[in-house]
């Protein structure tokens, strides 16, 4: 009984992520960074914006049908294989935009950099297909 009681408190307590394709990407939608282009050098901070056709931007935990948010990743590569069935990492290098921001400022040690975007869903789940924008290069000064 105890352990029962265990398992079902574990089983609340984790949090319930979108299996692999149960939140499909609209037909033809594209994720793109406006700025910096490729190619660009900067100073930090600079403003890195994000640019979407085809689908909405919601917030996160927000379900409703042909809608994410912003991943920015930095000097890391895209999720693939089965990384895509479960949330995108949330670190220095894997940046949440959660809130339904469609740009940031980012502040970079001097050198060379790539960015690059990724739509997830209301739980941060690649969308099916994944949306991921071209890796960008940039120089920070």
């Amino acid at each position: 009984m105890r352990q029962s009681l265990m398992a079902a408190m574990i089983l609340v307590v984790l949090p319930t992520v979108a299996a692999a394709g149960e939140t499909p990407s609209a037909p033809g939608a594209e994720v793109y960074l406006i700025a910096p282009a490729d190619g660009a050098t900067v100073r930090s901070p600079f403003t890195v914006r994000f640019g979407l056709k085809g689908m909405g931007i919601a917030p996160a935990g927000v379900e409703k049908e042909m809608t994410g948010h912003h991943h920015l990743i930095i000097d890391a590569p895209l999720p693939a294989g089965e990384d895509l069935d479960y949330a995108i990492p949330a670190d220095d290098n894997y940046r949440h935009f959660g809130g339904g921001q469609t740009e940031t400022e980012l502040t970079l040690p001097p050198g060379q950099h790539t960015l690059q975007l990724m739509l997830g869903d209301h739980n941060h789940v690649p969308h099916d297909p994944p949306l991921a924008s071209e890796r960008i290069t940039i120089t920070v000064r």
